[in-house]
């Protein structure tokens, strides 16, 4: 029986398409796993860059050491490229495409900051030359964060390069840098952003296929309230403006912001839980639909969550603040103008300093403006949202709630992956990936398993029933999955990074 199809493609794990097929029964899979290389160290930064041509890359660095390594479809390593930069990097990116995939890397060499965009081959051979798209006077201070940011279409068509600088006005001025996929120009601007206060923030930049750009800019009176404006917006390919229309929260207060974009109608959707009163439980979820072509705001609608879901959430009795310790992970978009989200419960506790959701919107750690959350373990320059230094500390990653919701605003459907995880002094073996196969959504993650951890495979059809799978087929005690950190490179394969006697290796999954 068909169902309904989502338009977001599998390019992104957050934003994966859903196809709402009959989920159909029989379960098999098989896991490959790579060697650990003498270089791997537990403390190797790493970023899975995808499948290209018939390759799987991933790119490494080891104290300024980089390299891709090149792996064949059962995780044989084939060759080991070093990337041979001049100067010690402060970021990079990667967009893979089905044959080549583009490097932009940053530096600082004396008082300049260079960005520079390469196209390179399966086999991590240079293809041209390496493109300058821009350069910063910062002065003789040595940077120890990126400077330049990226964004790129779902098509992977358009790529944004863009910074952000902000004067004593408390005005935002961007410089942007629209490129095609061949690391063409088509368009640089410097545009203006007044922000309202010094704690406004800005989130969810999205790129669509025709190189307009979008995202929330979210009010804040200061860090120990909740945000009480907001606003979409929007700046053409090929305009030097932004656009801005108001979010009407109606007295209410929202927290951080999960956008999609709708490439066919122009459309952008964000959602983000909402609180009734100030200082208050989260109430439910608010859901906004922006026309951001015509810079319309056309649906605000707020959605309380009942006493039956909030008993869901906490496993039990309906209380107010079941919700509190829930994290919104993904928005996923359906053809029929419905959507999906999943939230994560989590919080930390230790002796003296413990880290809830009050702590992260409230506190001296509220989100900082102009922050991407990658997840990308033990990076120096990949930022996790739920690090810092505090001692003892005990890390709590708990139920996903996944809820379906139509056009209109009902849920239709919720559901919930039972798990209860916790580690202490890391979280890295926490949390889950989000993986879809064409036939159902597969939440993967560990559960504690004789001082270990064993990898689980959970799955919700198109109508909302929960499956937990059979143990893996080929799982090796040896090894310590990583999941949140793993990424999809195709309808039904996922690399999942791991650790194996202190090495960082990768495991291929197939289902």
């Amino acid at each position: 029986m068909l169902g309904r199809f989502v338009r977001i493609p599998t390019t992104c794990i957050s934003s994966v398409a859903f196809i709402l097929l009959m989920y159909i029964g029989g379960y098999a899979q098989k896991i490959y796993y790579s060697q650990p290389e003498r270089d791997d160290s537990r403390n190797t930064a790493f970023e899975i860059i995808g499948k290209v041509g018939q390759h799987i890359l991933v790119y490494k660095d080891n104290n300024g050491d980089e390299a891709i390594s090149i792996y064949d479809n059962e995780m044989n390593p084939v060759n080991r490229v070093p990337l041979r930069f001049r100067y010690n990097l402060l970021n990079v990116d990667f967009i893979n495409y089905p044959n080549q995939f583009i490097l932009i890397y940053q530096y600082q060499y004396r008082r300049y900051v260079y960005c520079y965009g390469m196209i390179m081959d399966e086999n991590a051979s240079i293809i041209g030359q390496p493109v300058l798209i821009d350069s910063t006077d910062v002065g003789f201070g040595n940077l120890k964060h990126k400077l330049y940011s990226v964004t790129y279409s779902d098509d992977k068509h358009r790529i944004l390069v863009y910074k952000i600088n902000q004067n004593k006005e408390l005005t935002n001025i961007f410089y942007t840098f629209l490129l095609n996929d061949q690391l063409q120009l088509l368009n640089n601007s410097r545009v203006s952003l007044p922000m309202e206060n010094r704690k406004d923030y800005l989130t969810g930049f999205s790129l669509d296929n025709e190189g307009n750009f979008v995202f929330v800019k979210v009010g804040k009176a200061n860090n120990k309230d909740l945000a009480a404006d907001a606003w979409m917006v929007t700046k053409p390919a090929y305009e030097d403006t932004f656009y801005t229309a108001a979010i009407p929260l109606n007295h209410r207060y929202i927290d951080e912001f999960k956008l999609k974009l709708d490439n066919d109608h122009h459309l952008s959707y964000a959602v983000s839980f909402f609180y009734d009163t100030r200082r208050n439980d989260v109430a439910g979820l608010c859901y906004v639909r922006y026309r951001y072509l015509d810079d319309s705001v056309d649906i605000v609608r707020f959605i309380p969550f009942d006493n039956n879901l909030k008993a869901a959430a906490r496993n039990g009795a309906p209380r107010e603040d079941a919700f509190d310790d829930y994290f919104l992970r993904q928005l996923i978009l359906r053809s029929d103008g419905g959507f999906l989200i999943t939230a994560e419960s989590f919080y930390s506790s230790s002796g003296y300093n413990p880290w809830n959701r009050w702590d992260y919107l409230y506190g001296p750690y509220t989100l900082y403006p102009y922050y991407d959350f990658y997840y990308t373990p033990f990076s120096p320059w990949f930022y996790s949202p739920f690090y810092r230094s505090m001692g003892y500390s005990r890390f709590h990653y708990n139920d996903i709630a996944v809820l379906s919701y139509d056009g209109t605003g009902k849920l239709e459907w919720s559901n919930f992956v039972r798990k209860d995880q916790y580690d202490d002094q890391t979280d890295d073996f926490l949390s889950y990936q989000l993986l879809n196969t064409g036939l159902a959504l597969h939440f993967l993650y560990n559960e504690p398993y004789r001082r270990s951890y064993i990898l689980r495979d959970v799955t919700i059809t198109p109508d909302g029933k929960l499956n937990m799978q059979p143990t893996m087929r080929g799982l090796d005690r040896g090894y310590v999955f990583m999941p949140r950190y793993g990424k999809q490179i195709s309808a039904n394969e996922t690399v999942i990074p791991c650790i194996y006697r202190n090495f960082v290796c990768f495991a291929k999954i197939q289902f």
